[in-house]
């Protein structure tokens, strides 16, 4: 949805130009039509059977972003109290809300049990023993599946692959099936899924392949031991193109787990964030200064790495592009930001056509992960959000002011 029409860029009928205009720079910039497009292509592809998809709202959490999702009968994948309040705020059902995390506080677990959630996807005995207090004293039962660390390499970013042994997620495999054996003496827990999340930004289909059998196995030893299974939670991690990738598409991922499934007639529950979100959102920048160093030419723009941390964090890739288009010759920079760190930068060593003061560049699928891990970093407002739907657009979060900065001191 982000294309050029006439040398300029565009976010479905709208002018990028048009939008800055109005709203300045930096700003987030989302496709309603591509957003809605990612969901319907999961939803699609399931073809009737058993399903739930909840949105990972970590990815990102804009009430008008999730309210679209969840008008359109999206789930939610929550990983605090803080994104289950707002997925119910935005008007997620609490019969499709999971509660993900290795560190749910009591507060949190008991807001979950009062808003009758689906269930939450435990990760350790000691969770296990608090979430059945926690609901001794509300007079219910509550729905759990537990989280499996099956030791499988995504073959994904270190700090994002979830599912080797050595990182802190889930239960240990070796462990899974006494775990569920063993939390049968709680009688305020019902034993109703089985989760497994193994990282993120997957752009291969060979792991989830790997996951969907493993699964199956402890499925079938589950049921050997008279623990009866009604949900299969196969968590999310489908990559995007950023550069080069080629993940699989969304069809044939579903496809798999059918395969793997079907059989068994049991509800599939997926957790995707950014194959939803991610390539639906841009961030639109305004060149501060052209600054040649001794051996590398700097453009430094209005955005930085409190505004998409993903390259700083992950040394990630994300396309840059001119908003509009010229014939000008092209030249090599590194696009960094105003922010008083050497780690603050966009993209370097890009070809781009010659750039001057108050050019603009759109930093491509920045819908996840882009604003929800933003911040006020060197005290910087963060920016506005832009929902685009068809040929309007709206704003659809203020950019902050400098009194937002002091606005939660005590002065």
């Amino acid at each position: 949805m982000f294309s050029y029409k006439s040398n300029k860029l565009f976010c479905e009928s709208v002018s990028i130009e048009k939008i800055v205009k109005k709203t300045g720079t930096p700003v987030y910039i989302y496709s309603k039509k591509q957003l809605s497009g990612n969901y319907n292509s999961y939803d699609a592809a399931f073809k009737g059977y058993p399903h739930i998809i909840c949105f990972a709202v970590k990815s990102n959490s804009n009430y008008h972003l999730c309210k679209t999702l969840f008008d359109s009968g999206a789930g939610a994948d929550v990983t605090s109290g803080g994104e289950l309040y707002r997925s119910l705020n935005a008007g997620a059902s609490p019969s499709k809300i999971v509660y993900a995390g290795v560190g749910k506080s009591r507060q949190e677990i008991e807001y979950a049990v009062k808003s009758n959630i689906l269930m939450f996807n435990v990760e350790s005995v000691e969770e296990l023993k608090l979430i059945n207090d926690v609901a001794g004293k509300s007079n219910k039962k509550v729905d759990i599946a537990f989280r499996v660390n099956p030791g499988i390499d995504p073959h994904t970013h270190k700090h994002i692959s979830t599912g080797l042994s050595e990182t802190k997620f889930g239960i240990p495999i070796k462990n899974i099936v006494e775990t569920y054996v063993f939390a049968g003496q709680y009688k305020n827990i019902r034993l109703t899924g089985i989760h497994c999340h193994i990282g993120s930004q997957i752009t291969e289909i060979s792991p989830f392949n790997t996951m969907a059998k493993t699964l199956e196995k402890i499925y079938l030893e589950l049921g050997k031991n008279n623990i009866h299974l009604t949900h299969i939670n196969l968590g999310g991690g489908l990559g995007i193109t950023y550069n080069n990738e080629i993940p699989p598409e969304i069809p044939r991922l579903v496809n798999l787990y059918l395969t793997v499934f079907k059989k068994y007639n049991i509800k599939i529950i997926l957790e995707p964030g950014r194959s939803i979100v991610g390539n639906a959102g841009i961030i639109a920048a305004k060149v501060l200064f052209n600054k040649p160093g001794e051996n590398k030419k700097f453009i430094i723009v209005d955005a930085g790495m409190n505004d998409l941390i993903r390259p700083s964090f992950y040394d990630a890739y994300h396309k840059i592009i001119p908003v509009k288009k010229s014939g000008s010759k092209k030249s090599l920079y590194d696009i960094v930001g105003p922010i008083c760190e050497t780690g603050d930068f966009l993209g370097k060593s890009r070809e781009l056509p010659v750039l001057k003061q108050n050019d603009l560049l759109g930093i491509l699928c920045a819908g996840a992960y882009g604003f929800s891990m933003s911040s006020q970093y060197n005290s910087r407002c963060r920016a506005a959000e832009i929902l685009v739907d068809k040929s309007d657009f709206k704003i659809i979060r203020r950019k902050e002011t400098y009194r937002d900065l002091i606005s939660h001191e005590n002065i």
